[in-house]
């Protein structure tokens, strides 16, 4: 017997809970009454190409989904693609994906599995790597699974649609991708496929090719785009928006506490393995007002901490944030940064600024001047507003910009 639950409104009611779509949802229900029926787990499949070393909060929305079916009792497997990820899924790109080598492929392979394993029980999931099969397809085999679909279809995806009209290349490598993530259905025999709404395209193409190969086809279920810290971009490590899971806990927790209250709901049924009914109860006690916004987010970043780094961590966190952000206080541990003497004038001066870029505080001068600006850079508490301002450096000063970040200087 399996640890399947029996309850088909029960399992519905959690694969529903934050998806964008289940397409179709009448198959999903077929495929539930005759699992539950046959008492046999539907076979989960997600695919995640290593295409960077760090995960964010943005990549765990499908991760969350995988638990939740694999505490459903449903096989789940991880595909790690280290052969997909040679191309690097085109999806919402402008432009050709560079190449990653074999050895950043295997690198990044390594952190990912640590850090899903975070998510999801890998004692009870199955990891793949698509190389499996994937690198076994000769040339023969290529032609004939790129002769199930046609050009005209590949551009009605929006990303290659977009870059053709604006006559931006489009390398033939790239119409592949959607193939070889589809063939990964196939190799598996996948139920279920999991991705976010930007997936939706490869999604299909997996059910596409499953019918051709005379399988049963899978069900797509799509997972939104988490918004990043700015609440309107995606989260994105690019666009600075982002929380990475492997951040210490207090960088963690500080960056869940300046998250727009709008989204507070969101995230927490998104990221996190809060129940239904609390988050239902959470919902309902922020829009009565009952609770300050500021008290949930809190608990957000407690969950957040402790779901990475343990109770312990969170309560860390949580001290230093009310003692340093609510009481004014400085943090416990503030880095020192070593100021090397050819940086300053013969008056032992710096503009401001350059200083901010030199320690770490600002991506350049540009932004460090905007910074100053914006009334978000203090010097041993004192507010600086003059982006024209030369700092008499001294050893032990503390510089500070924003709520999170502080240097500590040294000659």
């Amino acid at each position: 017997m399996s640890d399947l639950v029996k309850d088909i409104d029960k399992q519905l009611e959690i694969i529903r809970r934050g998806t964008a779509e289940i397409i179709p949802e009448d198959e999903l229900v077929k495929k539930l009454e005759r699992s539950i029926k046959e008492d046999r787990p539907l076979k989960v499949k997600l695919g995640m190409d290593p295409t960077a070393p760090d995960i964010h909060l943005g990549h765990t929305v499908v991760l969350h989904k995988m638990r939740q079916l694999q505490e459903l009792g449903h096989d789940v497997v991880l595909i790690l693609g280290d052969f997909t990820g040679r191309i690097g899924d085109p999806s919402g790109r402008s432009e050709t994906r560079k190449q990653l080598t074999d050895e950043e492929i295997q690198h990044n392979v390594a952190t990912y599995k640590e850090q899903a394993g975070k998510i999801i029980d890998l004692n009870r999931a199955r990891l793949v790597y698509n190389s499996a099969w994937l690198k076994k397809l000769n040339f023969a085999d290529v032609i004939a699974l790129a002769a199930k679909y046609t050009v005209a279809r590949m551009l009605e995806r929006d990303d290659f649609e977009r870059r053709y009209k604006e006559g931006i290349p489009i390398g033939i490598h790239e119409f592949l991708y959607p193939l070889m993530q589809g063939y990964d259905s196939v190799a598996l025999k996948a139920d279920l496929e999991l991705g976010g709404t930007d997936q939706k395209f490869n999604l299909m193409v997996g059910r596409d090719l499953q019918r051709e190969f005379g399988q049963e086809p899978q069900v797509a279920i799509t997972m939104p785009i988490l918004e990043g810290l700015d609440g309107v971009q995606k989260m994105s490590k690019s666009l600075g928006n982002y929380v990475g899971i492997s951040e210490p806990p207090k960088e963690i927790y500080g960056k869940a506490m300046s998250i727009s209250d709008e989204l507070i709901v969101r995230y927490f049924q998104l990221v996190t393995p809060v129940s239904n009914e609390e988050v239902d109860k959470i919902q309902d006690n922020l829009a009565s007002g009952s609770h300050h916004p500021r008290d949930v987010k809190m608990q957000l970043a407690r969950e957040l901490v402790t779901m990475y780094y343990g109770k312990d961590a969170a309560i860390d966190a949580e001290q230093e944030f009310v003692s340093v952000f609510q009481q004014g206080n400085l943090p416990e541990e503030i880095p020192d940064v070593q100021i090397p003497a050819e940086e300053t004038s013969t008056e032992g001066t710096i503009w401001l600024p350059k200083l901010l870029a030199l320690i770490g505080l600002a991506n350049s001068t540009s932004a460090g001047k905007r910074f100053v600006k914006q009334g978000a850079v203090k010097i041993d508490g004192e507010k600086m507003t003059d982006s024209e301002y030369r700092v008499v450096v001294n050893s032990g000063m503390i510089i500070q910009v924003g709520k999170r970040k502080f240097a500590r200087l040294i000659l």
